[in-house]
């Protein structure tokens, strides 16, 4: 892909050149299908966007759009995967910046999206922290009523599979216990998961899950935490 970053850099028009590199038969069938496959390894659950955590990724996105630096056009750290929903009708080539000139966006891959949203795991919404999250939230979407129902249903079947794996795991079925933490982890909206792990060791936790003592009791839980996470 360096070879063809060096050809849009010598054109005279880098713009054009890159559009017609990354529609050229040769780059579809050979450069498209390696891109959407390990980009496809990477994604959170089964292949899925991205951006919104719930449709099957199927589109390879450029992080920032062609028409603004086409020299990233073939960068391997430009690309994400993305659903169509939200690759071509919602972000399509929206890139916003700040006064100071800076990406208003999240990238997914390279920034820890923590510090700019807060998932509210009671009500299934993102909530904005900085200008960053609020830009994030509306190019894409991700409050949409589909998606809040999703996380929804993530926060609801998250505790009961948690607990059929510590049991497996306290069995020595490492079979079943291995099928439940594939479950927990590809299923849809996998951000919820990542969100109830983090926040249930936060100050405030207990207000968190106020109504759901059993819920935190269970993120707690260090054989848990280590057999799926790696950590206590």
């Amino acid at each position: 892909m360096a070879g063809y970053t060096g050809d849009i850099g010598q054109a005279a028009v880098p713009k054009q050149r890159a559009k017609q590199l990354w529609k050229h038969t040769t780059v579809r069938r050979h450069i498209h299908p390696a891109l959407r496959s390990a980009l496809a390894e990477m994604a959170p659950g089964l292949e899925r966007c991205m951006y919104c955590g719930d449709n099957q990724g199927t589109d390879i996105d450029h992080f920032e759009p062609v028409r603004l630096n086409p020299l990233r056009t073939f960068d391997w750290h430009n690309h994400l995967l993305a659903c169509s929903l939200c690759n071509s009708h919602l972000k399509r080539d929206q890139f916003p910046f700040a006064d100071d000139d800076k990406p208003l966006l999240i990238d997914p891959t390279s920034e820890d999206p923590a510090p700019h949203l807060h998932l509210s795991l009671a009500a299934g919404a993102y909530i904005d922290l900085t200008d960053r999250g609020d830009a994030t939230i509306k190019v894409f979407d991700l409050n949409r009523k589909i998606l809040v129902r999703g996380r929804l249903n993530a926060y609801r079947i998250t505790p009961l599979l948690l607990d059929k794996w510590r049991t497996a795991f306290e069995k020595d079925d490492l079979a079943e216990a291995e099928a439940y933490a594939e479950t927990i982890w590809e299923q849809p909206t996998a951000d919820v998961v990542y969100a109830m792990f983090h926040q249930a060791l936060t100050p405030g936790a207990e207000d968190i899950f106020a109504d759901a003592s059993e819920t935190l009791a269970l993120l707690r839980d260090q054989v848990i935490r280590t057999g799926l996470l790696g950590t206590c």
